[in-house]
């Protein structure tokens, strides 16, 4: 289907030498990237974020089911997607982690058709020898018709790459930080499960890393069994907050952004807090209580 080559957290790597060129990656020319959209792409992707669990709630049959079909806002964050260029640039290719991703739809994504989009570079900090640098990916999809669909933001941590501003390169303003959640009790809280088989599902949408479906590859990260990609953990954040104050209406949800803390085992059931901020506005944060570990922080959705 549509490729996002999202790149998981391997803990146990040591920072290296390895020295980032600000000017070839900042200006790194990526090629159009057009994908045709098919209404199994679609329900495919629902169900590969958990909808579907309860065949009797209609609300997740209207993202899994052909009947008055509709796309779950957060699939915008795997159309067009351009994989594998971060090693062909030169960036530490092993040691980087999906920090944030930050996705706003501008209308309601269709559910087949032809999509395109170019990505590009839109800043690279440098937090110091040893901490890393902070990529900042940026595309615009779009539709048949050629009109903005939606504006994808990803946020990638180079952790092989801090301290490459002691040559010579330069270092862009850090991006906005994702306002912290209340300190006070959520307004609402949902627990949504996972499959043991979620990530060999998800994987269907386009991230075939083997992270997420290998064993050895798993162990070799120093994990003990394969994890869950963090943006099926970001789709099941968008399927509490439609629950919650959506209806189940895609076309209510028009920004969705969040911070990934820690990896999601398939199997493992998390709950989301929302707090209610006013204005359309609702914090949120992801937790797997029997590891008691935050696995999404900082969320920031809007509704339309």
């Amino acid at each position: 289907m549509l490729v996002n080559n999202e790149l998981s957290r391997a803990p146990n790597e040591n920072i290296g030498e390895h020295v980032l060129n600000y000017d070839t990656v900042k200006n790194w020319p990526f090629e159009e990237v057009r994908r045709s959209l098919t209404a199994r792409d679609t329900m495919l992707y629902a169900l590969g974020i958990g909808m579907g669990a309860d065949p009797m709630d209609r609300g997740q049959l209207r993202f899994t089911y052909e009947k008055e079909l509709q796309a779950v806002p957060s699939m915008a964050a795997v159309l067009c997607s351009a994989g594998g260029w971060a090693a062909k640039a030169g960036v530490d290719y092993l040691k980087i982690v999906h920090g944030e991703q930050d996705v706003t739809v501008h209308r309601p994504l269709p559910v087949e058709g032809q999509l395109r989009a170019v990505s590009r570079i839109t800043r690279i900090v440098d937090k110091g020898p040893g901490k890393g640098a902070v990529i900042e990916v940026v595309r615009d999809v779009h539709g048949t018709g050629d009109e903005l669909l939606a504006s994808v933001r990803q946020i990638t941590f180079a952790r092989g790459d801090g301290g490459y501003t002691a040559n010579g390169g330069r270092s862009d303003e850090a991006p906005e930080v994702l306002p912290s959640v209340p300190e006070r009790a959520p307004d609402a809280e949902i627990v949504l499960g996972s499959v043991p088989q979620a990530a060999l599902i998800y994987r269907l949408s386009g991230d075939y890393n083997p992270l997420h479906s290998d064993p050895d590859t798993a162990v070799k990260a120093g994990f003990p069994r394969p994890i869950l990609h963090g943006l099926c953990t970001y789709g099941m954040a968008t399927h509490a907050v439609l629950r919650h104050a959506c209806n189940y209406d895609g076309a209510r949800l028009k920004r969705m952004a969040a911070r990934f803390s820690s990896p999601v085992f398939p199997g493992e059931s998390i709950r989301f807090q929302i707090w209610n901020a006013g204005n359309g506005g609702l914090h949120l944060r992801a937790r797997v209580d029997e590891r008691d570990v935050t696995v999404l922080n900082n969320g920031w959705f809007e509704l339309a």
